[in-house]
């Protein structure tokens, strides 16, 4: 079992010649995609293959993805025409509240000027009937006055006559007459 080393070398240089042998077989030793006697069968093999991808990638794969772009552009198309759709109805209901909301002002203003306008009309009606009132109230005090200056004026003279007889009674001891006293009397008032 010992191995001297010239069976050793003999038996590697016997291994190397069999696969020099074998690469003579197959056509000199060159990488077989390199091999210039494989060229056309290569050419013919990747031509026939591209052809088969070409045809699968336009026929299968960019139908499906244009298919695909196509339904996501239609729907994007219809999202914006909602969107604008939707957009135009909220510009005209917010439009319509504008509106509204400047006719309930102006109402609103027509109202407090007509109920200013109602109020300031009945306090100057009530004022006027007021005033009517306190006219007349004024104008039956004055007539009362007078009426009572009056009587009281008339009240004076007979005060002055009674007064003037008693006066007269007492000083003198004498009785006068009601008409000398108002002859006295008118003598000194003129």
């Amino acid at each position: 079992m010992f191995v001297t080393q010239a069976i050793a070398e003999e038996a590697a240089h016997g291994a190397a010649e069999t696969a020099h042998a074998a690469a003579d077989a197959h056509g000199g030793g060159a990488f077989p995609p390199f091999d210039s006697s494989t060229f056309a069968s290569q050419l013919f093999w990747l031509a026939l293959t591209f052809a088969f991808l070409y045809w699968f990638m336009s026929k299968v794969i960019v139908p499906r993805i244009g298919g695909i772009l196509e339904t996501r552009q239609d729907r994007i198309a219809q999202d914006l025409d909602k969107a604008h759709e939707l957009k135009a109805e909220a510009d005209e209901a917010i439009a319509a509240y504008e509106q509204e909301l400047a006719q309930a002002k102006a109402s609103a203003n027509e109202i407090g000027n007509k109920a200013r306008d109602t109020a300031k009309a009945a306090a100057e009606a009530e004022r006027h009937k007021v005033e009517a009132k306190l006219a007349e109230q004024l104008a039956e005090a004055e007539t009362r006055i007078a009426s009572i200056r009056d009587q009281a004026m008339a009240d004076v003279g007979s005060i002055a006559n009674e007064t003037t007889q008693a006066i007269v009674d007492r000083l003198i001891g004498a009785q006068v007459s009601e008409a000398e006293v108002q002859n006295a009397l008118g003598g000194a008032n003129g």
